[in-house]
């Protein structure tokens, strides 16, 4: 007798061509039966004498965007039918994961590049492999009425595609032609083609707001000096780095391509990746005093089609005001994107949610931004997680993000930004209920940053559910330990948290320590020396005035007056004296803007987030690789890890003449040491089963190197857990956030 079973398959496996791709296992393998989506993901049910063949298969020859969590297979009854059909969806609810938004295919792009193909120069071909997924959803089920697509009729010859098994368009909601799909216009209008009319104006130096997957860009030609300081000026951004477009050979001409990064820039999530410049030179307004490019390839037809007739690199930046979130919609660009923008390159298609593009890195990898292409996919929970409740999990005031768990999984969220900015924070509150609505979510708890006066913090003790007030360096400890799947009950690490600034247990404000803990729980271990915010929050934007604060502590008062005599150093000392706005902080942070005022890198202020420590590290990759092993005294004794001594020794390197790409290198060498030296004490002790790096400063990839290479020469002999697939800065806290509360629940610790 024919053995019959239901087979049901979990992941991502809605929108990616998978019931095609069991349509065509099923007539290889001479099954029976019918494939159908549901809340819980793809439901099979089959009949044929080579079911195992076929239900192995399910997982070895899933389609390029699948991603299979688990295939179950039980027995049922016969089926009573001699073919194989695909069958509607049923049900209502978001058990199952909804896909992220994939560049276009080679087979698409074949398309759009072949006169005799119907789709020839197409700015919106796509197919179950590839095109906008979550940017266009507005509720689940994925079907066509339930997106953005939906005011968009098909076309016979479309009908055709999507209703055919056999197709590579079969069920792919966005299908669409230009007899029937989204147009492309340029505003202000004009005769001709709207691509090539875009094409000359970008020649021509202007600058376009062009509207993509996830928001609006403001592009220009990346070649045109004259044109990157007109958008640099229109958009009052005078230094922060812009992000680059181009094809594959293009960008082997401006950058260093190797196969990791070749790797991460092909991805279907179309990253903007952090490469080294190398080769031919782009004017120094793209990334000023930076060696590092950004760098993506066009992900949409869209793009393709406009890179070709530039047949040059582009700047494209977030179409935004300074501080906003990125522009989506088409009168909303007009309002605000007029004073930056000479034209508009608009489509009718509308986006349902902003994504900004992923910023990512290869070597060594990280995600330095979790967006586009990247939600909302999905982490599995560490063992020992199995029967954790829902959670939603609200992250910190800046690079916020939410994270969710439900049914064995974590759903971190998209990159919103600053919720000091009020639109920022409406889009937070949107973002909430939006995740909320498209998973079916129902928190039993919440959690949130021990600050009381983040928004996000104050939101999440308004809904009215239990809270869990998580320490901010311990949400980053225990964020890299669930994207690594650390056990629940793996034991405890040596955490080293190198970042900015966030309110400790104690009430001070930390941001260098070497923690010992778990998700349970932690103890502090050891920190960085404090040393006085002067100006509290205005220490962060003045490098000046940590420089004051550390040169006063190591008895050099005289070098400070040489070096800032400008600024109103009588008034900060006094500040100091009387703690006046003068908290105490254990920033590493701000330790990288003290070294970096000292060589005289924007020591008044910064213009963005993070750039004196971006241009010092910038710096410190142009020094001879062998003057790493000269590093400044950086003392690591007990509790106290003192940069004290550190700063007459740098005195005395600049007097002497040696370069400042030396004198930075050897600050990278002695920060790694000395908080390698701490952890490893918690090591050789037996107190730590492994080292985990985490916080927004080991962004810095040759602070990552360099940390890593000290635990190594120390023979440190335990796993060192470092982020790959989730941020080490803010943009990750909500999930540690949600993991402690999960594992607090667990435990009723």
């Amino acid at each position: 007798m024919t053995q019959a079973r239901r087979i049901r398959v979990r992941g991502q496996v809605q929108g990616v061509g998978f019931r095609p791709f069991i349509w065509q296992l099923a007539q290889r393998f001479d099954i029976t039966g019918q494939v159908l989506n549901d809340p819980e993901g793809v439901l099979i049910f089959a009949q044929g004498a080579a079911l195992e063949d076929f239900t192995a298969a399910i997982r070895t020859d899933a389609p390029p965007l699948a991603r299979v969590d688990a295939v179950e297979s039980a027995p049922c009854e016969a089926l009573g039918t001699d073919s194989f059909e695909i069958v509607a969806s049923t049900g209502a609810g978001a058990e199952t994961r909804v896909t992220p938004d994939a560049a276009t295919c080679g087979d698409c792009l074949a398309e759009i590049r072949d006169p005799a193909d119907r789709r020839y120069g197409y700015a919106f071909a796509n197919c179950t492999h590839c095109g906008p997924r979550f940017t266009i959803l507005r509720a689940l089920p994925y079907d066509r009425g339930q997106t953005t697509m939906a005011p968009f009729d098909m076309c016979d010859a479309c009908r055709a595609e999507y209703e055919n098994p056999a197709d590579r368009r079969f069920h792919a909601q966005p299908v669409a032609c230009a007899d029937c799909g989204p147009r492309v216009w340029v505003e202000p209008e004009s005769d001709g083609d709207p691509i090539a009319d875009a094409a000359d104006r970008l020649l021509s130096g202007q600058v376009l707001a062009i509207k993509g997957l996830g928001g609006f860009h403001l592009a220009c030609d990346a070649t045109n000096a004259e044109a990157i300081a007109t958008l640099r000026e229109r958009k009052r951004r005078p230094a922060k780095p812009f992000a680059l477009m181009g094809t594959l050979e293009m960008i082997r001409r401006y950058a260093l391509v190797g196969p990791a990064e070749e790797a991460l820039l092909a991805d279907a999530a179309a990253p903007v990746v952090l490469l080294d410049a190398a080769g031919d030179s782009l004017p120094d307004g793209i990334a000023p005093d930076q060696i590092t490019l950004g760098w993506m390839l066009p992900y949409t037809p869209l793009h393709h089609l406009l890179l070709a007739a530039v047949n040059r690199p582009l700047v494209m930046t977030s179409g935004n005001l300074s501080g906003e979130p990125q522009v989506i919609g088409n009168q909303e660009a007009r309002d605000k994107l007029t004073a930056f923008a000479d034209a508009f390159v608009m489509h009718d298609r509308d986006i349902a949610r902003r994504l900004d593009d992923s910023v990512e890195r290869a070597d060594p990898p990280m995600i330095l931004r979790r967006a586009r292409g990247r939600v909302p996919g999905t982490l599995p929970l560490p063992e020992g997680f199995d029967n954790a409740p829902q959670v939603a999990a609200y992250g910190g005031q800046m690079k916020s993000a939410i994270c969710l768990i439900k049914n064995g999984q974590a759903l971190l969220g998209h990159h919103l930004g600053e919720l000091d900015e009020a639109l920022t924070y409406d889009a937070f509150l949107q973002a909430d209920a939006d995740y909320a609505d498209l998973f079916d979510h129902k928190p039993e708890l919440v959690a949130c940053d021990l600050h009381p006066d983040f928004r996000a913090s104050v939101h999440a003790r308004g809904k009215g559910l239990p809270v869990v007030e998580v320490q901010h360096h311990h949400a980053h400890l225990a964020s890299c330990l669930a994207e690594n799947g650390w056990p629940l009950e793996g034991g405890k690490v040596a955490g080293i948290i190198l970042d900015g600034t966030g309110l400790g247990a104690d009430g001070t404000v930390w941001g260098g320590e070497v923690l010992l803990g778990d998700y349970h729980g932690f103890e502090r271990h050891a920190w960085l020396k404090p040393a006085p915010l002067i100006g509290g929050d205005m220490a962060s934007r003045e490098p000046w005035r940590n420089a004051l604060a550390r040169l006063d502590q190591a008895g050099l008062s005289d070098w400070a007056d040489a070096l800032f005599g400008d600024r109103p150093l009588a008034m900060a000392r006094m500040a100091m004296d009387k703690g006046l706005n003068a908290p105490l902080c254990s920033s590493a942070g701000r330790l990288f803007d003290a070294v970096a005022a000292c060589l005289g890198i924007c020591p008044e202020r910064q213009s963005y987030e993070g750039e004196a420590a971006m241009r010092l590290e910038a710096l410190a990759q142009k020094a001879p690789p062998d003057e790493m092993a000269f590093f400044y005294d950086i003392t690591a004794a007990g509790q106290n890890i003192d940069p004290s001594q550190m700063w007459a020794t740098i005195r005395y390197d600049l007097t002497s003449g040696v370069s400042a790409e030396i004198i930075a290198l050897r600050f990278h060498s002695a920060l790694g040491r000395a908080f390698a030296q701490a952890a490893g004490d918690l090591v050789a002790d037996k107190q730590a089963k492994a080292i985990v790096l985490s916080g927004g400063c080991f962004q810095n990839a040759l602070l990552h190197r360099l940390t890593c290479e000290w635990l190594t020469a120390m023979k440190i002999d335990v796993p060192v857990l470092a982020h790959k697939t989730t941020p080490a800065n803010d943009g990750g806290l909500a999930l540690g956030q949600a993991v402690i509360a999960a594992a607090r629940h667990l435990t009723n610790r």
